[in-house]
């Protein structure tokens, strides 16, 4: 047997050979592992139908609005509403004292019979006046003013006939009347105030709001933009759906009910350098108020052509361009530069940099570099990073490596 001693040096030995190993920079199980193929999901670029539309800023605003304003003057008898009800066209509204209108009224009437009892008597006269002369029984001047009394007389039923319309119309503006259907506002007299004559303050506001209107404003190079893609072809009309606009509420809720565009102005706004454009809306409900300010959706027209892709996929560069890689047939990374024109949704609009059939990186960028091979799997929304549920790429050529 070994002395005690002896294993101690033994053991001393193994330990210093061991610390000298890890010096060296050998571990015992040898070198680490080379990192694995780099893993990147794809999708093949297809070029698809595409609706362009644009969403414009806007306010709404009654179909029809009208100020209540007395066209007599007078005391307010009564008031005939409940504020913020719906009135009908021709309801009344007010009554104003009509006590000194009716009274000039009957005068007025009376008037008129007089001077129609005075014509009777005076068309008699000129008639035989006329007879008479015919045999020279009266003379020539007697007849001619006979003639000129029948005239006048003839006149003065017709003032008269005027002045009593007058005073009727009168006597009927003192009832005033809804000019028009819809909401009406706050009441700004009470019974007992006095009013005067197209006075400048009105007495309530109605408001059309079934259906209503929303002003959008859209900048006029916008307008142009588009006037030149359909004159080159990029976009075409969508027929009778161009006309339809959809409605986004200040909550960023959806509006129910579709609407469609009545008109775009022919003016640039000189201050802001936007055209206004009109749409329509039923509002049944009267969801949508006057001077709400919504986002309205209008479909511009459709691209044939277009190139979608999703958003994660385009990054920017240094200075800010937009950017994506694309795997070519060797399985390599390409960076590409792109050209967007617009965002739909949650993808982007491509006008140049990618081509049908390109396949593009949507996940795995963080590790992407031109010329690096790399392993594709096809990606889908529903799909993440790291996962494995995504399938396999088709391979870029027959003849590629793996």
């Amino acid at each position: 047997m070994r002395p005690p001693l002896t294993y101690g040096l033994t053991f001393a030995a193994a330990i210093v050979s061991t610390f000298l190993l890890v010096a060296c920079g050998k571990p015992p199980g040898g070198p680490p592992p080379a990192p694995g193929t780099p893993e990147v999901g794809i999708v093949t670029v297809q070029p698809q139908r595409v609706a362009i539309s644009t969403e414009l800023p806007g306010r709404t605003v009654p179909f029809l609005i009208a100020d209540v304003r007395p066209q007599v003057g007078g005391i307010v008898k009564s008031r005939k509403f409940r504020e913020g009800s719906y009135v009908k066209a021709g309801e009344a509204l007010y009554q104003i004292d009509p006590a000194t209108y009716k009274a000039s009224y009957d005068s007025n009437v009376a008037a008129l019979a007089k001077a129609e009892a005075s014509l009777r008597t005076t068309r008699l006269k000129a008639e035989r006046y006329k007879e008479l002369v015919a045999i020279k029984a009266v003379s020539q001047q007697d007849y001619d003013d006979a003639a000129a009394s029948l005239q006048q007389g003839e006149a003065d039923v017709a003032a008269a006939r005027a002045n009593a319309e007058t005073s009727r119309i009168n006597l009927a503006y003192a009832r005033i009347d809804a000019p028009i259907s819809g909401r009406i506002g706050k009441s700004t007299v009470t019974p007992g105030a006095l009013v005067t004559a197209s006075q400048s303050t009105a007495l309530a506001t109605i408001q059309q709001l079934d259906p209503i209107y929303v002003d959008l404003t859209q900048p006029s190079a916008a307008v142009l933009q588009l006037k030149q893609a359909m004159a080159r072809g990029d976009l075409q009309k969508s027929g009778a759906n161009a006309a339809r606009v959809r409605l986004l509420l200040e909550d960023g809720s959806a509006y129910s009910i579709e609407g469609k565009l009545e008109f775009s102005d022919v003016t640039v706004d000189q201050n802001t350098g936007a055209i206004t454009l009109r749409a329509v809306f039923p509002n049944p409900d009267a969801d949508l108020l006057p001077g709400m300010y919504v986002r309205a959706v209008l479909q511009e027209g459709v691209k044939e052509q277009a190139l979608m892709v999703p958003q994660q996929a385009v990054s920017r560069d240094g200075s800010g361009k937009p950017m994506a890689y694309v795997v070519d047939a060797q399985h390599k990374l390409q960076r590409r530069a792109l050209e967007t024109e617009r965002a739909v949704g949650d993808q982007w609009l491509v006008k140049s940099g990618l081509a049908a059939g390109d396949k593009l990186v949507v996940d795995g960028q963080q590790r992407a570099a031109p010329g690096v091979e790399v392993k594709t799997v096809q990606w889908s929304p529903s799909s993440k990073p790291g996962t494995q549920t995504a399938k396999a790429a088709p391979p870029a050529s027959a003849g590629a490596a793996n």
